[in-house]
């Protein structure tokens, strides 16, 4: 049974097989294209509004009704779930397997991409609807309400639901357990049973405890991090723009165009760069729908922010670290191995155990933050309470154990195949429902520049959706 889940099994062989497919033929293409497009239409959202953003982010700390997610709530959900594997361990695959080009077209895709962030989770505000005293939605219900098409919205339900709560899972919970046992000797299999333990106490209480956990455990994490970052940076600093010239030369070198690996390094980088900060797979945007807002462009705004602060900062002090340290150039090392060592050779023996801590609140906050995706979708699906059960057993025990014990391999490949195909389905439902965010962006700035501080919308500002609106008043 064990050789199933091997990297060498006939499971992951095939599954690799397909990602090729998918992801170099197709993926890689729609993904720029459509950062490309909403960028241009949205008139560079992402950077000549990088200060409403943050005023923004600044504001939405106070919470305007007790039942309901606040904004800030609802961002550190999405960094939760976006703050994981992907910023330590897959920022040293990137590494290891496209070399330090790889970060360059990770930069390029959450440049671009968090237009596309902000698309999708603008979208998601206004298509959003009321319940149990709160609101919900993400791309089933634009799909649903705003494309009209049922099957494609049951369709992405599901999928979103097998990515966050098994395939995304069972990455988060390999990459745990092996920080704890080259830092501890922890088996793996023990810790996937500690892992077991805390994260059904936490998504059996449903998504505004997640919320909670989250708005504290995130913060925390991600100021510690950069902070060790920043020192390291410190003492190296002599180095520094020579790591600058090694990420451009990589990324745009004579060698990667003669040798073949330019294809690979790109694909590599913007693969792990998806992976990091979601743009386009329609998660933020479920995140985002939750957020108690007074115009839907304002959680927009927000969830672009959490890409910049995703992957320019956080993913680049991985990237930073494994630089300047020198250690990427063994192939021997991979995930989060290489970071682990990267550090130790950095700060000392104690790297490899704050690695360790470090991945383990990243991975467990994104074991948690993902669970929400899930049983927002599955509520859309049905509203059959022993379903909702499964999936929180699905995604605390089952796959936390499977990714427990399946290799490195199969389990980062198993989360590109979902990856991909959720991508492509909301994707093409924001290309399709794009214009009525452009509308709001415009709406919105016209309040902005009439003295308004903080704008508000009416569905009677959108006539023609207006019965499809719900959740937002006349």
């Amino acid at each position: 049974m064990t050789e199933i889940f091997a990297a060498n099994g006939w499971l992951n062989t095939a599954i690799s097989q397909i990602n090729n497919v998918l992801w170099t033929y197709i993926l890689v293409a729609v993904l720029i294209a459509c950062a490309i497009l909403f960028t241009i239409k949205t008139r560079g959202v992402q950077f000549r509004m990088m200060g409403e953003m943050i005023r923004l982010l600044g504001d939405s700390t106070k919470k305007s009704h007790e039942k309901h997610v606040s904004s800030f709530e609802a961002f550190a959900v999405s960094i939760a779930s976006r703050v994981g594997t992907g910023n330590l361990a897959g920022v040293a695959t990137a590494i290891a397997v496209g070399g330090p080009g790889a970060i360059f077209w990770m930069w390029i895709i959450a440049l671009l991409g968090s237009a596309t962030a902000f698309v999708e989770s603008t979208l998601a505000q206004l298509y959003k609807r009321k319940t149990e005293g709160s609101y919900i939605g993400g791309p089933a219900y634009y799909m649903m309400f705003g494309l009209h098409k049922r099957w494609m919205a049951r369709l992405y339900a599901v999928l979103i639901t097998v990515t966050f709560c098994m395939a995304y899972i069972s990455i988060q919970s390999n990459t745990i357990c092996g920080a704890m046992q080259g830092a501890f000797g922890v088996k793996p299999w023990a810790m996937g049973i500690l892992l077991v333990v805390l994260s059904t106490a936490c998504i059996f209480g449903g998504i505004n405890r997640i919320a909670k956990v989250s708005s504290i455990f995130v913060p925390v994490m991600a100021v510690l991090y950069i902070l060790l970052a920043m020192v390291i940076l410190a003492v190296n600093i002599q180095l520094v723009p020579r790591m600058f010239a090694l990420i451009i030369e990589n990324a745009f070198g004579f060698r990667q165009f003669t040798g073949g690996t330019f294809g690979a390094m790109m694909m590599t980088g913007i693969k792990r760069g998806l992976f990091s900060n979601e743009a386009g797979e329609g998660s933020a945007a479920c995140a985002a729908s939750i957020a108690d807002v007074s115009h839907p462009v304002k959680q927009g705004l927000v969830q672009a922010l959490s890409v910049f602060t995703d992957t320019l900062i956080i993913c680049s002090c991985t990237a930073f670290i494994i630089l300047l340290s020198g250690v990427y150039a063994d192939s021997s090392l991979n995930g989060i191995q290489l970071t682990q060592t990267a550090l130790q050779s950095e700060i000392g023996s104690v790297g490899p155990t704050f690695v360790a801590v470090a991945i383990f609140m990243f991975a467990f906050s994104s074991i948690i933050g993902n669970y929400t995706y899930g049983e927002m979708n599955v509520k859309f699906l049905t509203a059959d309470k022993r379903w909702l059960t499964f999936v929180r057993v699905m995604n605390g025990i089952v796959m936390v154990i499977f990714g427990a014990l399946a290799s490195l391999d199969l389990v980062w490949n198993l989360g590109d195949l979902f990856m991909g195909s959720i991508t492509l389905c909301n994707l093409f439902a924001i290309v399709k429902l794009h214009p009525h965010a452009v509308f709001l962006l415009k709406d919105y700035m016209r309040q902005k520049r009439a003295g308004i501080k903080s704008p508000t919308f009416h569905k009677r500002q959108m006539p023609e959706i207006a019965d499809e609106l719900s959740a937002w008043d006349e």
